[in-house]
């Protein structure tokens, strides 16, 4: 066995302490907060006479469409079933069906809020003024590619070098848990990091318990560095904003004392696969409508994405240590979906949440296959499902609560979508195989059991309007902004893509719902989401997967279908539009990711987003970036480090110290150490150890020193 030194130990991280690539610490208190706390009033001075009444005008108006609509298409619903008796069945479907129509009028009256927003000219611009602030960067990553976020970094750093030098300051912020991750990242990182730039520099940590996930890991830094800095914008892996974006946000949260956070609207971009495209054509071309929509009813109690956003440090360190809800996971446990909490608990303690819609060149990437969304899906469901928890707590604004409800309604809706659908095709099978009782109440004249058709069709047809209606909002007003028209193609291309956009969706929408039906299911039973890292790559995938992961959706397709049929062609065709992208989800999905697989569209330029005729500065240096970096060759971690003096000093000095860690039993690092202890070579040692036991040889100086040692 090996005995550990701590006088050795102690010495080398002296010795290596200077190599650290981080600052000296100037901690903030971030106390722990309840599910339910006395709430705190706006500043009202962060609100002028006219905000206050152009945010009123806004949600009376989203108030009064949703109402009104709503009240229509469920007592037109309630006629075409009341013909002559309402069955139970019948009162089902209704109820069903009036939740679905109103979440579907609220969607588009936001949407039409923001269309009608959109047709006139921007005549208030946010107030700004010069920081005296330095603001950090934090790129929380989490087994990601480093050589992705190396570019960005290397891309941003220097536009802002350039534009604001001495204002800003990078932290990378890893919760990597996989070893080769974990060395590759300060493989790449390392000439990043040691090439000292005091006009922007860059800094990097790992934390090597990775509690609280995300929230956790920009809490962590809060604690240790947030003291030097009044404001950190929050970045994703693949996040990436210009300079002059950064330079807005800071100069704005600077005029607004009583603003914690403000949110930028993400363009997505670099797409290059058909789902993606399409995510990326919907977010370019129908997003500001429904964003404009949004940021006129939020006022000061609007929302966080999770990133590209500035936020005032002190405010969070406040404010936003988040709750841990009772009882076990999946609901219970630490907050996943962290940032419309801490968005929540922002407003609660009386600080503003806004959303500028107007900051440009803020931008991130898509998931690029049907299967990365319902995989990420899943995570998410399970965030949005816990915010239950917070909806009816104490303290919260209405606005905030409209925010949690959203989050929960936006999976839940597919439990009521499929529930209508069902309860439909039970009534057509009671209809089609249950003798009708004509004189179930004492009459001289029959019952007749029968359906307002007409109406039916009237409501069917206002009900696909308010559906389409924000899409035809977005091509309209791109079409009449004539250079934005150009951007997209032009008027014909524009065109195309929006209908082709509309025909594609409608084909994966279905596909999407029953994966969320079943993905709220497994919640409901139990089941923990977990933390995965999210796919970056093209989401190729061949069919043997694409037909585990469908084949379910196909069955189920294909049995409404047939039921449809039985029961009458009308019905069939009724439900064509959901049962035709069910029953294709296996070569739909494996249409929906490869970038080589719908090339064609690119060529022909459908779908064809901005951002992809004539990209932005910062668009064209991170892909300049991306082509000189050079790659990682595959190795593992410990040849890496042996391989690489100037490698293995510096990852010794990103180990915490001595006196930092807590004797704990660790069977991995017992396991490991004895392997250590009897391996005659490297290549020995390496196909010995376990995940976990690398992790925790990688972890202790002592074990590395040995390594070393081994590796000569």
């Amino acid at each position: 066995m090996i005995q550990q030194d701590n006088a050795l130990s102690a010495a080398m991280t002296e010795k290596n302490h200077r190599k650290r690539a981080l600052p000296d610490e100037s901690p903030l208190v971030m106390n722990r907060h309840e599910v339910s706390e006395a709430g705190h009033r706006l500043n009202s001075s962060q609100q002028t006479m006219w905000f206050r009444l152009r945010t009123f005008v806004a949600q009376l108006f989203v108030f009064m469409v949703t109402a009104g609509l709503s009240t229509y298409g469920i007592r037109e619903m309630y006629l075409v079933l009341n013909t002559n008796n309402i069955t139970n069945l019948q009162i089902v479907f209704l109820v069903l069906f009036s939740i679905n129509f109103l979440w579907v009028a609220f969607a588009f009256s936001q949407a039409l809020l923001g269309f009608l927003l959109h047709l006139k000219p921007r005549l208030v611009k946010e107030s700004e003024i010069d920081p005296s602030f330095k603001t950090a960067i934090l790129l929380p990553i989490y087994n990601e590619d480093p050589l992705r976020i190396r570019a960005t970094i290397e891309a941003m750093s220097a536009d802002l070098m350039a534009t604001a030098p001495g204002k800003y300051a990078f932290f990378i912020l890893s919760d990597t848990n996989r070893a080769n991750a974990w060395i590759a990242e300060e493989a790449t990182f390392l000439a990043l990091i040691n090439k000292y730039q005091p006009e922007c520099p860059v800094y990097y940590r790992r934390r090597h318990q990775n509690s609280e996930r995300k929230a956790g890991n920009i809490g962590d830094w809060v604690q240790r560095w947030g003291g030097d800095y009044e404001a950190m914008i929050v970045l994703d892996a693949d996040s990436i904003m210009s300079a002059k974006s950064m330079v807005t946000l800071s100069r704005r949260l600077a005029a607004a004392p009583g603003v914690g956070l403000i949110q930028t609207l993400p363009t997505l971009v670099f797409a290059n696969t058909l789902y993606s495209r399409l995510q990326q054509f919907a977010n370019q071309c129908f997003g500001p409508i429904y964003a404009a929509g949004l940021s006129a009813w939020h006022g000061l109690s609007s929302n966080f994405w999770g990133h590209n956003a500035i936020i005032r440090t002190r405010a969070f360190a406040e404010s936003c240590h988040l709750p841990i809800l009772p009882g076990k996971a999946p609901f219970g446990g630490h907050v996943l979906s962290h940032d419309f909490i801490e968005a929540a608990l922002l407003r609660r303690a009386g600080w503003g949440v806004r959303f500028d819609t107007d900051i440009e060149a803020s931008f991130e990437e898509a998931p690029p296959s049907l299967l990365d969304v319902m995989i990420r899906d899943r995570r998410w469901c399970q965030g949005n499902l816990q915010h239950s928890a917070f909806m009816f707590a104490r303290g919260f604004s209405l606005p905030t609560r409209l925010h949690l409800l959203s989050g929960v309604m936006s999976y839940l809706s597919a439990i009521f979508w499929l529930a209508l659908i069902m309860v439909g095709l039970a009534i057509a099978v009671q209809a089609a195989f249950i003798r009708p009782e004509y004189f179930a109440n004492p009459s001289l004249f029959p019952t007749w059991p029968v359906f307002d058709s007409e109406r039916a069709l009237s409501l069917f047809v206002v009900s696909m309007a308010i559906v389409l209606a924000p899409k035809a909002f977005g091509w309209f007003a791109a079409m009449i902004n004539i250079p934005r028209c150009l951007r997209f193609g032009g008027p014909i291309l524009l065109t195309l893509s929006t209908l082709f956009e509309m025909v594609m969706s409608a084909l994966y929408a279905p596909i999407l719902m029953v994966s969320q039906f079943g993905v709220v299911l497994s919640i409901f039973r139990g089941k923990d989401s977990g933390w995965m890292p999210q796919s970056r790559d093209d989401g190729a995938l061949s069919w043997i997967p694409l037909m585990r992961a469908h084949l379910g959706h196909t069955v189920f397709g294909v049995v409404l279908a047939l039921t449809a049929m039985l029961l009458s062609k009308e019905l069939f065709y009724w439900l064509l539009p959901i049962t035709i992208g069910l029953m294709l989800s296996i070569p739909l999905s494996w249409l929906s990711g490869g970038a080589r697989r719908t090339k064609w569209i690119k060529t022909i330029g459908l779908l064809r987003a901005p951002e992809e005729k004539k990209p932005v500065h910062i668009l064209v240096e991170l892909k300049a970036n991306l082509a000189k970096i050079p790659h990682l060759q595959h190795m593992h971690p410990f040849s890496r480090l042996v391989n690489n003096p100037q490698l293995f000093t510096w990852h010794l000095a990103q180990l915490p110290d001595l006196d930092e860690q807590k004797p704990l039993f660790h069977a991995p690092r017992i396991i490991a150490e004895w392997k250590l202890e009897h391996a005659e070579s490297l290549p020995q040692l390496e196909s010995w150890l376990e995940p976990a036991e690398v992790i925790a040889l990688l972890s202790k100086a002592d074990y590395l020193q040995k390594l070393q040692t081994i590796g000569k």
